[in-house]
């Protein structure tokens, strides 16, 4: 079981990369006219979910470079409540650091979305040990701590970083939770996948939570699955049987978690979850979505997830709270939420889309 602390200075703290979206809409890159600009990053989409939606007090660790750039995204997480910690760096006028940038157009019907990425000079990359003062972040108690395996591939300093925050939770008493996101293209230019595997095997041994499908877990820690027939994407058997050798491998992870998505067309998907917690398996509701912009849908489930069992929820109502909230999140444009609270439990209880009066 989680041990969770009942209060804190900060509820909820992540450390990540903070990225900017570029988003034509429907429309494709080599045709596009305008664009609108996400504020976006998997370990801040959690933190400004909690904080908007959730009503917690969470941080932000990061990068954050000194320019026009830099200026939007702080204001935006400043709007989304977010308490910033940043190491700050200057920005040359020319070549950078910079703050990444990520192109995704969103596609329709039978035409997949794009992304693609430019993380060149990217300032996040450039943290190292030592940057940023966990001690006095952490000073006033924290009780959840996250982050997750793309900062982790960012470069080769982004790892010890990451144990170096982890450690710091760890003593602070903290909850520590990781979202495997493995990304075979990033991996590739920070030393391919043997290198991903040895590092998150040694990010893995201070997380509590981890949130990752089974190509997360076979990918990026080598664990070994079964060859299970599974009836749809939504059935969760090859997931669940993974979850004995994740018990034997990695006894201090306490439960793991992934949505199920089944991609209909780009607009239409099925969506669930599926929680392992203690040794027990929990299987959220199916249900039908009617995507508008399906980036972020998997942080949105994260974040109601850890909400439900920060509030002291059972793992099954938590599991309908994270699942609940990622649809949700998929009805709204950007990466982060635009729900509330209210609607998230009538949806995780059952509730319908019929206009509210």
């Amino acid at each position: 079981m989680l041990n969770i602390a009942a209060e804190g200075d900060l509820d909820f703290l992540a450390l990540g990369a903070l990225v900017h979206r570029i988003d034509p809409g429907q429309i494709p890159f080599r045709k596009a006219t305008e664009c609108r600009i996400h504020v976006s990053g998997g370990e801040f989409n959690c933190a400004a979910n909690l904080s908007d939606c959730f009503q917690m007090k969470t941080g932000i660790a990061a990068a954050m470079v000194n320019s026009p750039l830099g200026d939007l995204i702080h204001e935006r997480v400043r709007a989304m409540g977010v308490r910033p910690f940043y190491k700050r760096f200057e920005h040359d006028g020319v070549r950078g650091p910079n703050m990444a940038t990520v192109y995704s157009d969103q596609g329709h019907g039978v035409r997949a979305p794009v992304v693609f990425y430019n993380r060149s000079n990217e300032a996040a990359a450039l943290l190292k040990v030592g940057d940023i003062d966990w001690t006095s972040i952490m000073s006033g108690g924290l009780r959840w701590f996250h982050t997750g395996g793309i900062f982790a591939a960012l470069s080769e300093s982004t790892p010890d970083v990451i144990i170096e925050a982890m450690q710091a939770a760890k003593a602070a008493g903290a909850i520590v939770s990781f979202d495997l996101n493995y990304r075979a293209k990033l991996w590739q230019i920070s030393g391919g996948l043997e290198t991903c595997q040895q590092t998150l095997r040694r990010i893995v041994e201070y997380c509590d939570v981890l949130v990752g499908n089974e190509e997360d877990l076979q990918m990026g820690l080598g664990i070994e699955g079964q060859n299970v027939d599974k009836s749809s994407k939504l059935d969760p058997s090859a997931f669940i049987s993974m979850m004995d050798g994740v018990a034997q491998e990695l006894p201090n992870v306490k439960a793991v978690a992934t949505t199920l998505r089944e991609v209909v067309t780009t607009n239409r998907h099925r969506w669930s979850a599926v929680l392992w917690y203690g040794g027990e398996t929990f299987r959220a509701p199916e249900c039908d979505l009617d995507v508008l912009d399906r980036v972020g849908g998997g942080d949105g489930f994260a974040s109601g997830l850890f909400y439900g069992l920060m509030s002291g929820e059972s793992p099954e109502q938590s599991l309908r709270l994270g699942w609940a909230h990622g649809a949700l999140l998929t009805t709204f444009p950007g990466d982060t939420t635009m729900a509330t609270i209210e609607q998230v439990k009538a949806f995780a209880e059952g509730g319908s889309a019929r206009i509210q009066r």
